[in-house]
């Protein structure tokens, strides 16, 4: 399989921002910090970019002051050769529900941050939607959860993610997102070892030296985007898949 490169688009109050260590009350236009766009608008940034593959965060329904979901339907509706995965704040099968009647995604994220493991058990093997990944989010190696039995050492949580048949798991370490702080690749591999699913990797990713490193120890993808916007690893991998 080829590693995946994905392109993430966060979205606040209906511009992408430059996410950085999970602090979304000081995130900024992404067009203030880029060197490849120049405008914060996503569907121009999408447009300018053209990724095989994007992560679209929906910031204000992960914060609860609101929804983006008119303007990921324009996406959608606008890119329909690209691969489109939405974090959509998802908390309850009603949730899963609406994302799925709005048509916004190929795959949609159930995070820790939003989500229960009881939600993972009865999404994961619903017939509402049969591509549903999950994302182990993390701040300081620990599961960013407000659920007990979520709130466990994160090698073990994605290990008993097992027992569900979903796509991908992502392990997602918001304490270095934005950052390019470097990569734990000694937890990615364990995280491998443990895990019946493709592990995805977001956060910290600061060159595709590190792609290729994680390529070798079995991660299938990255979530990428501020090494992307510094000129670090460049455009033009993103629009398509490398071995």
């Amino acid at each position: 399989m080829k590693f995946r490169l994905i392109f993430v688009l966060d979205l606040l109050d209906g511009v992408v921002v430059h996410a950085k260590r999970g602090e979304r009350e000081k995130y900024q236009p992404i067009h203030l910090f880029s060197s490849i766009v120049c405008s914060s608008d996503p569907v121009q940034v999408i447009e300018e970019i053209k990724p095989e593959e994007v992560y679209i965060a929906d910031l204000n329904r992960l914060m609860s002051t609101g929804s983006n979901k008119e303007i990921i339907k324009e996406i959608r509706n606008k890119n329909r050769k690209t691969r489109i995965t939405v974090e959509y704040g998802i908390k309850g099968m009603e949730d899963l529900q609406e994302a799925v009647e709005a048509e916004i995604a190929d795959s949609i994220i159930l995070g820790t941050e939003a989500a229960s493991m009881n939600l993972i058990e009865e999404a994961s093997k619903s017939d509402i939607f049969n591509d549903i990944s999950v994302s182990v989010d993390l701040y300081n190696k620990e599961v960013l959860t407000s659920d007990k039995r979520m709130k466990i050492d994160p090698l073990l949580l994605i290990k008993e993610l097992n027992k569900y048949p979903v796509r991908d798991v992502i392990a997602l370490e918001l304490d270095k997102v934005g950052t390019k702080s470097g990569i734990d690749f000694d937890f990615l591999a364990r995280a491998v070892d443990v895990s019946e699913h493709d592990v995805l990797c977001g956060g910290g990713v600061r060159s595709y030296e590190d792609v290729y490193k994680m390529q070798e120890i079995g991660v299938k993808g990255a979530l990428v985007a501020t090494a992307v916007h510094d000129g670090t690893i460049p455009v033009s991998l993103l629009r398509k898949t490398f071995s």
